[in-house]
């Protein structure tokens, strides 16, 4: 299969690695400098924080990165540099857990950021230090289909049919895997199955399961890339890069069903706290809420939080599929019957009853 070049995303990986060196040449003398500026009473020295963020993200830090960078040469006459680190959520939350530095974490989903407040990192109560359970953006679950839709899928049960080769990554590492499991059982849910017939349904999706990738992007590049099997299930944003990047290749379908997915986010305490950077960070989450990152993220294909940006991009149409980016920009699809993490009890739950070693998901992916 011919391989392209996804522009938006060679970019991303291009601006990681450049914030990245810079953080490495300058780490000599960060305390040093960070300490002096305190004494001095002013913000003029540098400063550098690292985000340790999940996978599908890297195209909207690049830009969110340079546009706070400005915000905050603004408002306090001082330079920052953000370094990324992306990957699986669930496997950055135990990076970090286990000696990854991280100033603030931007990951899939609250129960990865209990990982780290487990390991004594962040505080308790993290939800409540910015609004909305500390969620800035959403996102929810859809399909990238191959243009022409060859399979005709159209809903989570056409997943079961035996000649569809499904691809998403593994919920053991990735948290967007998480939301995609959660959002195929409510659909069984709601189609009526008991539980003990719900779980034969997943089995079925899972055995059509091609590649369990560790993480969204590396499944987005076996369905894109490697040209591998015949549906993606998808981050919205995911789906909608793969469009833009290559519109005669690709087609969403928004299922009938699906999970409203909230990223969280969270100052890590023990790192600022150590660094003298909880200020510069604190503010890096917050700015997330601003008008203008809002905006941002919508156009990276994230759901704003603010509901009057929200509705800026929502479109009237009806049809569950989308063969290319609209070009008045709206773009998200509202007939869609969303649930969320507390129909299964919050994360705590659902990682006790689906995600932790033995339960559930091990079970119907040992018998596969």
């Amino acid at each position: 299969m011919k391989k392209r070049v996804f522009t938006k995303r060679v970019a991303a990986l291009t601006a990681t690695a450049v914030l990245a060196f810079g953080a490495l040449t300058g780490c000599g003398n960060k305390t040093d400098s960070q300490t002096d500026s305190k004494a001095d009473g002013g913000a003029s020295e540098a400063v550098e924080i690292t985000n340790v963020s999940y996978d599908p993200t890297r195209e909207l830090y690049a830009s969110y990165n340079d546009l706070f960078a400005e915000y905050w040469k603004n408002k306090t006459g001082q330079e920052v540099t953000v370094t990324q680190s992306h990957g699986g959520s669930g496997k950055q939350a135990l990076e970090v857990a286990n000696g990854l530095e991280a100033d603030v974490v931007t990951l899939a989903l609250e129960g990865d950021v209990d990982t780290i407040v487990d390991a004594g990192l962040i505080e308790p109560g993290y939800t409540e230090e910015f609004d909305l359970d500390s969620s800035p953006y959403t996102s929810t679950i859809v399909f990238l289909v191959r243009k022409g839709n060859p399979k005709n899928i159209q809903d989570w049960d056409d997943l079961l049919k035996d000649d569809v080769g499904v691809i998403t990554p593994n919920p053991k590492t990735s948290g967007g895997a998480r939301w995609n499991y959660l959002a195929a059982w409510y659909y069984f849910e709601k189609q009526g199955q008991s539980e003990d017939e719900i779980i034969e349904s997943i089995k079925k999706l899972y055995a059509n399961v091609l590649v369990l990738d560790s993480g969204a992007r590396g499944a987005t590049t076996t369905f894109t890339e490697n040209g591998q099997g015949d549906v993606l299930i998808a981050w919205e944003n995911e789906a909608f890069l793969s469009v833009e990047e290559s519109p005669d290749e690709y087609e969403i379908v928004v299922p009938s069903v699906s999970i409203l997915c909230q990223p969280t986010v969270a100052v890590v305490d023990e790192v600022v706290d150590n660094r003298g950077t909880r200020e510069v960070a604190t503010e890096y989450l917050q700015y997330l809420y601003s008008d203008e990152a809002q905006k941002l993220e919508a156009e990276n294909y994230y759901r704003p939080s603010n509901e009057t940006i929200l509705k800026d991009y929502e479109t009237a149409s009806d049809s569950n599929t989308i063969t290319e980016i609209p070009s008045d920009g709206k773009w998200i699809i509202t007939n869609v019957d969303l649930t969320d993490v507390s129909h299964f009890g919050g994360w705590k739950e659902a990682t006790e009853k689906h995600f932790k070693d033995g339960a559930l998901f091990d079970s119907i992916y040992e018998e596969k």
